[in-house]
C-alpha cells in the first residue's frame, strides 16, 4: 500500500529487484481514495485517511482508517475467493500505506504470513490492545525506516517498534542512513522477508 499522494503504480519498479522470481507470488497494489488531506491544506489527494495538525493522538481519521482498512480487507478476501488462503498473504506498505498494513494486519481475524511496514507508525494505537487478532500474535513483521527521516521521525517508527516488541510481537527492525524514501539494501531485505514468510 502506497503513501499518501501516491498511487498503486508507485511500487512496481521494485518488484524486478526482491529476488523472488522463482518463487509463485501476486502483488496487489491497492490504490487509496482521494480525499481532501487538512495537513495538505484540504488538497484533494490519494490518502488511506485524512491527517490533521496537532497532537500524534488525535490527528489521525479514525474514521478514514477503518473506511480504508475495509477496502484491504475486500481485496483479502478477493484473494480468498482466487483460493489464496490468509496464511500465504503478506500485507505490506509505506508511510499511510505500512500504518494500515499494521492497523489491518494487527486486528485481522485470520493469520497471515507477515507485515511489512516501511517507514510509518501505528494508528488507533489507543484501540489495539483491545482489539488485536489472537491469530495474528505471532506474525512476522519487518519494520524498516530512515535514521533522517523528516516526515516520519525515526523517534516514531521506534516508539511502533516498542509497542510491538512490549507486546511479544516478532519484529524485525533495520534502520538505513536514508530520508523518507527506501534503498536497494531495504529492498533487499523485504524480498528476503518475504521468501522466508511465505517459505519455498
Amino acid at each position: 500500500m502506497h503513501g499518501l499522494g501516491a498511487d498503486g503504480r508507485d511500487f512496481l519498479s521494485i518488484v524486478p529487484h526482491l529476488g523472488l522470481d522463482n518463487v509463485p507470488i501476486r502483488f496487489v497494489f491497492p490504490n487509496a481514495p482521494s480525499i481532501p488531506v487538512t495537513i495538505n491544506r484540504g488538497f484533494v489527494m490519494p490518502a488511506w485517511y485524512d491527517i490533521r495538525d496537532g497532537d500524534l493522538a488525535v490527528r489521525h481519521d479514525a474514521e478514514g482508517i477503518r473506511r480504508s482498512a475495509t477496502q484491504i480487507e475486500a481485496l483479502i478476501d478477493r484473494e480468498h475467493r482466487r483460493g489464496v488462503p490468509s496464511k500465504r498473504i503478506v500485507l505490506a506498505g509505506f508511510s499511510q500505506g505500512g500504518a494500515m498494513a499494521y492497523h489491518v494486519g494487527l486486528r485481522y481475524p485470520e493469520r497471515l504470513a507477515g507485515i511489512v511496514a516501511l517507514s510509518t507508525y501505528l494508528v488507533l494505537e489507543e484501540t489495539l490492545a483491545g482489539e488485536r487478532s489472537a491469530a495474528n500474535a505471532a506474525t512476522p513483521i519487518l519494520a524498516v525506516h530512515g535514521s533522517m527521516d523528516p516526515m516520519v521521525t525515526l523517534t516514531r517508527g521506534e516508539s511502533a517498534r516498542d509497542w510491538l516488541t512490549g507486546a511479544s510481537y516478532p519484529v524485525e527492525w533495520h534502520t538505513y542512513p536514508m530520508q523518507h524514501e527506501m534503498c536497494l539494501e531495504e529492498v533487499e531485505v523485504i524480498g528476503q522477508f518475504l521468501r522466508r514468510a511465505l517459505g519455498s
